[in-house]
């Protein structure tokens, strides 16, 4: 089983995607990615044209003006030069995010010139306006919608031209706002031009490191600009800007702009999210009474919390549907608890409030804390919004803070996706000045993996192999919520890819999960892959793989580490695998098997044994990481334990069957891997 896989993170190469529409994002004036978010750039080759973008934007120019009560309007201008037909199929449709209850949308224009001659308008009648598809069946959140408009009859060198306007009034947090603003460097957009329109107050904090203004008023914070200070960037761009795969996801945006003064003032604003002063709804307290008593009437008047709380959290998690809206969506307001209970559905706000509401006379009011995934462990730029994308609670039990997720509903109680722990974040509570908490590093658990081979032989040389899979830990809720979100139909495509992430190639023909929600349990998986002409015996020796799961490793350190500042070398969360094989063989064939490897460090072991038996083969591996990190100054040490590692991983069994006929074609014994062996080359964080 790979160290940092997951069969989430295992994605097919996707064609390159232009975006070149702007879109409003759910949060309050959101700048949308820019195109080169969703386009990959593709490999320089030895040529001295470069590949043809299916489109061109031609030009990118945005302009936004803010109001001294929160209200906005923003323009985006666009110009596409389409260059191939995949580029006229990517634009014929424009869809653009909004939510109805506090923003418009209009366009203004929408032309298509052709490349032989004559314009084409669209015609109102190709606007459609429809729900968000996340809220189809979620009626409370109707207003958050997708506005666009059908483009047909675009053909390769035509011309399309649109300007789309958004305006926002009346915003649940006005008279604050915020933006966000980032260049393309993909080479996507040839030039991009981006204009701020501001009132003049002291208010209003402005930072734009890496793109200085081109003209303008002078500096925000200071001086005032009589009434008004506009500001003017423009970019041009020649060809794409070279992005390391070692830089971080997100970066500070170049250009960034907010009201708030303070992260204490915006989490003060964002307060609402659990505000306590107004008493709760009978339905609601007696929703939670039964709830602990029907989780154990024993506890039901215990002093102990704990039980009561985790009660309370599989029902929210687990019986209230999350609507996948990102945060923000609906502009930070939030529904009533009883309302929320009663449709049986909420966004990761809504259901932490009820979660709130149901534990009010539990434990000390819980808190939500706002996270991003993305977000450095320090905080770092200016108070907004924009920064964060999650929320997770925390709960106050005497002597102990305990972090959990409520969005996810099959997230085991108190585990936190592994992009969230140890950084982070911002509490959400008016009462208190400390607004930074951390969230803990490590699991409620011992993460642990078991995979077990069952696998038969047979004198065709077809394998058959089962699979069971038994988790706990990062990989354990990759699966709960990949098998969660599948329909059942689509199980055997979960467990292709789970197969092909660790190596293993052949047809799924049956396969079985555990339940999700049991999140008290280690999750399970069990399928069977079968692989005809496995071998050729009429070639010997065959030589085999050991069939089991690659054992992903983190990477080791390109280069020697030097210096007092060299970061430590990141090894995950502790884990411990073992896998096992036992291979079943044809009659009268013999095997040759490998030589085990042991190897102990303070930080990490493994260890591997190989037997052969009257019919059958076993291979055992066991890699245990028991440190979360080790310096940087051990990189050496590190990399030979690796080596010895993969060097284990590349053994082979050598399998010879008496009275198999030679190859026709060849007088000399053949030596062939199997066909089933992949070129494995060592695996990635």
């Amino acid at each position: 089983m790979r160290r940092f896989p997951g069969v989430l993170s295992l994605r097919l190469v996707c064609a390159l995607i232009l975006v070149c529409a702007f879109g409003v994002s759910p949060a309050y004036c959101q700048e949308p990615p820019s195109p080169s978010a969703k386009a990959e750039p593709k490999s320089a080759e030895a040529s001295e044209k470069p590949p043809e973008l299916p489109a061109q934007i031609e030009l990118l120019g945005t302009r936004v003006r803010f109001e001294a009560n929160g209200d906005s309007r923003k323009e985006v201008h666009t110009r596409v030069h389409i260059n191939n037909e995949l580029g006229a199929r990517q634009f014929a449709r424009l869809a653009f995010d909004y939510n109805r209850s506090f923003q418009q949308i209009e366009f203004p224009l929408v032309r298509v010139s052709h490349t032989g001659g004559g314009t084409v308008d669209i015609l109102p009648s190709a606007i459609s306006d429809q729900p968000n598809p996340a809220v189809i069946n979620a009626p409370a959140y109707q207003d958050v919608r997708v506005k666009s408009v059908r483009i047909l009859g675009l053909t390769p060198n035509d011309l399309l031209e649109y300007r789309v306007v958004i305006t926002t009034s009346h915003y649940p947090l006005a008279p604050d706002f915020w933006l966000d603003h980032t260049f393309d460097r993909s080479g996507v957009v040839s030039k991009e031009i981006f204009d701020l329109d501001v009132p003049a107050t002291s208010k209003i904090q402005l930072k734009n490191p890496a793109m200085p203004v081109t003209s303008g008023g002078r500096d925000i914070g200071g001086v005032l600009c009589s009434t008004r200070c506009v500001y003017h960037w423009e970019r041009t761009n020649s060809a794409p800007t070279a992005v390391s795969d070692k830089e971080p996801l997100l970066s500070e945006p170049d250009i960034a702009l907010t009201t708030f003064t303070s992260w204490q003032q915006l989490a003060i604003q964002l307060a609402k999210l659990s505000e306590a002063s107004t008493p709760v709804a009978a339905v609601v307290y007696e929703r939670a009474s039964a709830l602990v008593r029907a989780n154990d009437p024993s506890t039901a008047n215990s002093y102990n919390p704990g039980p009561k709380i985790e009660a309370l959290y599989d029902f929210v998690s687990q019986k209230i549907r999350t609507v996948d809206l990102a945060l923000g969506s609906t502009g930070f307001s939030t529904r009533a608890p009883e309302d929320i209970l009663s449709s049986g559905y909420g966004t990761q706000e809504d259901k932490f409030l009820l979660f709130a509401a149901l534990a009010r006379d539990i434990v000390t009011l819980p808190h939500a804390g706002f996270i991003s995934s993305a977000m450095p462990k320090e905080s770092v730029g200016l108070a907004r919004p924009t920064v964060f994308d999650h929320i997770l609670t925390e709960i106050a039990i005497p002597s102990v803070s305990w972090w959990v997720d409520l969005s996810l509903e099959v997230a085991p109680y108190g585990m936190i996706p592994s992009q969230f722990r140890g950084k982070r974040a911002l509490l959400i509570d008016s009462s208190t000045q400390d607004i930074w908490r951390g969230v803990p590093p490590h699991l409620p658990f011992a993460a642990k993996q078991k995979v077990g081979v069952e696998a038969t032989l047979s004198a065709d040389g077809k394998l058959t192999a089962k699979v069971h899979y038994a988790m706990r830990g990062d990989n354990e809720l990759l699966l709960r919520v990949a098998f969660h979100q599948s329909p059942k139909e689509k199980w055997k495509d979960v467990a292709q890819l789970l197969a092909l992430s660790d190596g293993f190639r052949g047809k799924i023909i049956n396969v079985t999960a555990s339940d999700p929600y049991a999140t008290k349990e280690p999750f399970t998986v069990e399928y069977e892959i079968t692989q005809p002409k496995f071998v050729d015996w009429s070639k010997k020796p065959v030589r085999i793989p050991a069939l089991l799961p690659q054992l992903g490793l983190p990477d080791p350190p390109a280069k020697p580490a030097s210096g007092p500042a060299t970061p430590a070398i990141d090894l995950g969360t502790p884990l411990d695998v073992e896998t096992h094989l036992t291979l079943h063989l044809p009659a009268r064939t013999t095997a040759g098997i490998p030589t085990g490897t042991s190897v102990e460090r303070d930080y990490a072991t493994f260890a591997s044994k190989y037997q052969a038996s009257a019919g059958a083969i076993t291979a055992e591996r066991h890699l245990n990481f028991l440190l979360r990190e080790i310096s940087a100054g051990r990189a050496a040490d590190y990399n030979a334990f690796v080596r010895a590692v993969q060097n284990d991983e590349a053994q082979e069994f050598t399998l010879e069957r008496p009275g198999t006929p030679l190859p026709a074609e060849s007088a000399k014994p053949a030596v062939a891997a199997s066909p089933s062996k992949p070129k494995q080359s060592p695996p990635k964080r």
